[in-house]
Formats: C-alpha cells, structure tokens, sequence
C-alpha cells in the first residue's frame, strides 16, 4: 500500500499514564510525553529501571496495563498488531540479536527476503525474477547507506561473521536490518553500551540523521545527549521501574505473543502476560531489578 504522501513518513508517538505490569509488579509506570514524527527519543534510565519493557510496550511487542499511548494514532493496546507492522527493532538483547555464526551479507539478504515475502503487494511478488533482485538489491543498498555501514571497510566485505564485527559496526548492521522495512518507528536498546566517547558521539549523529531524515527514533541509553528529547523510567523523576522487572515481563511476553506476529519474521515481538498468582499483593509494587530481569527473560524465550 502506498504511503499518502501528504502524510510524515515518521510516527508521532504520545503516551499518557503508560504503565505496565509483570508478575513481580510494575516494571514501569506513570510515562508519559509526547513525540513529533521524525523525533529523536531517548529512553534514559539505569539498567533495571524497565527502559526495556517500555521500549516493547511502545512498538506493540508488550502489552501494557494501565494508560496508554498512541503510534501514528493508532492507539495502545488495542491496535498492537498495526503499531507493529509500522515500527521495527534494531538491536535489542534477547528479542533481536543478530546471529554470531551468520556474515553480514548474509543477514541482510535473508531479511530482505522476509521482507520481501511478508510485506511484499501481490503485484511485487509476481514481478520478474531479475526485477525482484534488483528491488531487493536496492532496499539493502538504500538501508546501508542511512545505516552508515560500508561493506568494504569490513575484513572481509560481506562474508564478515557478525562475530568479527566492532561494537558499533554490529549496531550499524542491526539498524540496517531494521531499516529494511522502511519503518516510520525505529527503536533500539542499549544505544550506547560498550561505545567509547567517539563512538557514542558517532552512534548518536546516525540516529539523528536517521530522525532527520524521517524516521521517528525510540533509543534506549544510559545517559542521553542534551539535544534529544527524554523520557526516564526512574520512578519519581519522569517515569521508570528497574530492570530485573524489565527483563522478567519481556521473557513472557515472548511466551505469550501475538499469533499474527510470525507473519513478519523480522524480530521477535512479544507481549507482556497479564498479571498472574505470582505476583500476589506484597509483589504488587516490587520494582527491583530482579522483576525486570525476569521480565526480559521471558522475552528471549520467543
């Protein structure tokens, strides 16, 4: 279906009161904040704080329990499955890790592909042979390029491992693989884990040209430059809950997610499980990391 050009490429995303809860207690609660399309997004807070599970609430991968938030107005929970079909993952550990044995040309052809089956008009499907390689061939190139990720600086080009690849140049790749789809939500966890200064600074000016450039931008960090809009998950302070509950609510959203999701096959996308015995009333408002945890850990079961 054709974008009605008259519209912005990039989702506008608002939430209000955005709360989610796993067994152990919420993992989040009380966000809100309201982002323009074509925003650059930082989902600030200290690992464990639930940067995570809001990361997933908001790309319909976890559904939350109180509030809620709208993508490109289509409005949470209630249209999960369309906020996922319009938003993609970058690299988020435990959902959509890439695969250590696979080289880079390798990743990107099989999600091209995926793309191509799933998300392809009938039309595009039953186009030439030739033709459909060269639109594949063009996605990828258009995807490494707004990526920044240039083949031939790599060891070996394509046949790379992704095992071999530098921190930032696997963050490259996993945008690049995000970025497939054309996505007008493009979201990503741990943005500047294990980045030097220089390389932050680098990972920070490509997501902004990224957002520049359209593409609405949810990236979670440790601390966020003091250009870019932010919303925190710490408690008290804007809207958070630490990680352990993080993690814990994303390891069962995968359990239990959406049957519709297996259509796209681009990332793992999860929802969060509905309050369980488990978390009985003296777990209720149990925000510590091991809540998060748990959360995540469900989510990489997917």
């Amino acid at each position: 279906m054709e974008a009605n050009p008259e519209e912005p490429h990039g989702a506008a995303v608002v939430a209000d009161g955005f709360g989610l809860k796993g067994p152990r207690g919420w993992v989040f609660r009380g966000v809100g904040f309201r982002a323009e399309p074509g925003s650059l997004v930082a989902i600030e807070g200290p690992s464990g704080s639930g940067r995570t599970c809001l990361l997933l609430a908001l790309t319909g991968r976890m559904k939350p329990q109180e509030g809620h938030a709208e993508v490109a107005g289509l409005r949470l929970p209630r249209k999960m499955a369309a906020v996922r079909r319009i938003s993609a993952l970058g690299p988020v550990p435990g959902v959509s890790d890439l695969d250590p044995a696979f080289t880079v040309a390798e990743h990107l052809r099989e999600r091209a592909l995926l793309q191509r089956r799933y998300d392809g008009t009938l039309r595009a499907l039953l186009r030439p042979p030739a033709e459909r390689a060269a639109a594949t061939k063009a996605r990828i190139e258009a995807a490494l390029e707004a990526s920044g990720l240039d083949l031939d600086t790599l060891p070996k080009a394509g046949r790379t491992s992704v095992r071999d690849l530098e921190r930032l140049e696997a963050l490259r790749l996993s945008i690049a693989l995000a970025l497939i789809s054309r996505p007008r939500l493009l979201a990503l966890d741990d943005t500047d884990l294990k980045l030097s200064d220089a390389d932050r600074t680098e990972a920070w000016g490509l997501l902004r040209s990224i957002a520049d450039a359209g593409t609405t931008v949810l990236a979670v960090c440790a601390e966020a430059p003091a250009d870019v809009l932010k919303v925190t998950t710490v408690p008290g302070a804007t809207e958070d809950t630490p990680e352990d509950a993080t993690e814990e609510a994303a390891e069962e959203a995968a359990e239990d997610a959406p049957e519709d999701e297996s259509r796209h096959g681009t990332d793992t996308e999860v929802r969060a499980e509905d309050d369980t015995e488990a978390g009985a009333e003296d777990d209720t408002e149990d925000t510590t990391e091991e809540g998060a945890a748990d959360a995540l850990a469900e989510t990489g079961r997917a």
